[in-house]
């Protein structure tokens, strides 16, 4: 977030407004996708009958519009960011099986979400750091999006794609003053190890194990942060560093792909 660090109820209510867009925004991906579950996922809920298209239309859109009241009333975001958010949102649902650049749109959802946590309380998202972060983010997921429309679209995987998930340690690198750099070693370490370690499931190796790939670099989303906070006060790297163990434990429950 901003300089000015808003207080831990804005903090609560922009989790829960970019909690319901995405929440939201995967809902609209079923009802945007369901002709071509009709004929290639005939197990998926709409197609099976379990809910109506209509019913999950509402949820989609009504998810959609209130976290984007709740980020624009409550939390004080400007609207461009959320505006930006929501468009991403839409335009990935509708369009990410007709185009080859859907990646970047998706990494989009993730700039955006970056942008309104930084502009919460001073609106300052388009100036100083928060760009930085937020480019470092939209990277990592073009390169994992890509990984993962693989599982479902099925090809080779070329491995230019893939160093888009590298850029945040050169993004986090640029941010920084190079006195600062010796602190960003280990972090800078942890993730490279990480995500070469579930690359190896792509491309090294017998067998293709391109979900068990996704959800390790699923996981690994707050090592981007941890890349960024490595020259603030230690309980964020530990903070960071939680996150990524408890995605991976909860994935143990939930199926990340």
């Amino acid at each position: 977030m901003g300089h000015a660090e808003p207080s831990w109820p804005i903090l609560g209510w922009l989790c829960l407004g970019g909690s319901l867009a995405y929440v939201g925004g995967m809902y609209l991906n079923d009802a945007m996708d369901v002709s071509f579950d009709r004929s290639f996922r005939p197990e998926r809920p709409i197609p099976a009958g379990a809910i109506s298209l209509l019913a999950v239309h509402c949820l989609g859109w009504g998810q959609l519009l209130l976290g984007a009241w709740f980020l624009w009333a409550i939390a004080k975001v400007e609207l461009l960011p959320i505006m930006g958010l929501m468009l991403s949102v839409v335009t990935y649902n509708a369009l990410h099986k007709h185009i080859a650049f859907s990646p970047v749109l998706m990494a989009a959802c993730r700039f955006f979400l970056v942008l309104i946590g930084f502009d919460a309380g001073e609106g300052s998202a388009w100036w100083g750091g928060a760009l930085w972060p937020a480019l470092a983010l939209a990277a990592y997921i073009v390169g994992l999006t890509y990984v993962a429309k693989r599982e479902s679209a099925g090809g080779a995987i070329a491995w230019w794609p893939c160093l888009f998930l590298y850029f945040p340690v050169l993004m986090a690198c640029l941010m920084h003053h190079p006195s600062l750099w010796p602190a960003m070693i280990l972090p800078s370490l942890l993730f490279l190890a990480w995500t070469l370690w579930c690359l190896r499931h792509v491309f090294w190796g017998g067998q293709v194990h391109i979900g068990r790939a996704v959800s390790g670099l699923l996981a690994g989303m707050p090592m981007v942060d941890m890349l960024f906070m490595a020259t603030q006060e230690m309980v964020w790297l530990l903070a960071t560093g939680g996150c990524f163990l408890a995605a991976r434990l909860f994935q143990r429950f939930i199926p990340a792909t």
